[in-house]
């Protein structure tokens, strides 16, 4: 079930949350609040598409609801004191629950779906970037993400462009977040580094940068290609055009990048 388009380049890009599949069975015990599936990086892979040649993708066609590649497979808190969802949300963004009552899946279930999705997902990635590793002696994961750009229950105020996370640098070599930086910054978009997202649960796995793994997790705010951030969540051609340019230059960086 797992997407993967094998290149030939160090880059590999990364989409956990753009899918929308949710197994008939278990869309049957979320309710109305998580049948919209409010929650997906929209048309991520549709905004990525085509910008670099010779580059690996992994993308996993299960929604988040069902379980989220991108959270600990143990459950532990990428956050830690500050809202946020988990291997399998509970709510949605705005803390809103999504399952019907006494719906909620229990730890064997949880333990159900790790196997059935998680677990494929990152032997995917694992596999795709050991194999680019062992071609050019490093590969650059590069997480593809995208958020509303206004969501009190997780942020304050509004949440800037473009979001480069690196675990405070710890998941990249400098010259990586560097070049992703100052792309940003010519841009012409707000930008920040390791804000309100720092880097998930695979930026901080796969970002081993002495064993020649790199990773850098970019959070876009959906407003930059959107019409609107509401349904029925609109590709917005003229501001997409805009943003591709800025992803083509950033992911041309990453594919040149050497150690």
């Amino acid at each position: 079930m797992i997407e993967v388009v094998q290149g030939n380049g160090p880059l590999v890009l990364g989409f956990p949350h753009t899918g929308t599949y949710v197994p008939p069975e278990i869309a049957a015990r979320l309710n109305a609040t998580g049948r919209t599936l409010a929650d997906t990086d929209w048309h991520v892979e549709r905004l990525y598409d085509g910008l670099v040649g010779d580059v690996t993708t992994v993308r996993t066609p299960v929604h988040r609801y069902v379980i989220d590649v991108n959270r600990a497979p143990d459950g532990e808190s990428l956050y830690p004191g500050q809202n946020t969802t988990g291997l399998i949300p509970l709510t949605n963004f705005d803390g809103d629950p999504i399952w019907h009552e006494k719906e909620t899946p229990d730890a064997a279930e949880v333990e159900a779906r790790r196997v059935a999705y998680h677990a494929p997902y990152h032997a995917a990635l694992t596999t795709e970037m050991e194999r680019v590793r062992a071609r050019h002696g490093f590969a650059v994961l590069y997480d593809c993400h995208s958020i509303r750009s206004r969501i009190p229950y997780l942020f304050d105020g509004v949440l800037p462009d473009l979001n480069i996370g690196t675990n405070g640098g710890a998941t990249c070599a400098p010259g990586i977040e560097t070049s992703v930086q100052d792309a940003c910054a010519a841009s012409g978009y707000t930008t920040v580094t390791n804000g309100r997202f720092k880097g998930g649960w695979t930026t901080r796995h796969y970002g081993r940068p002495d064993e020649g793994l790199h990773a850098i997790q970019m959070e876009l705010a959906q407003s930059t290609y959107l019409a609107a951030e509401v349904p029925p969540w609109t590709y917005d051609d003229a501001r997409a055009t805009r943003l591709r340019a800025t992803l083509r230059a950033i992911l041309d960086t990453l594919s040149d990048w050497r150690p």
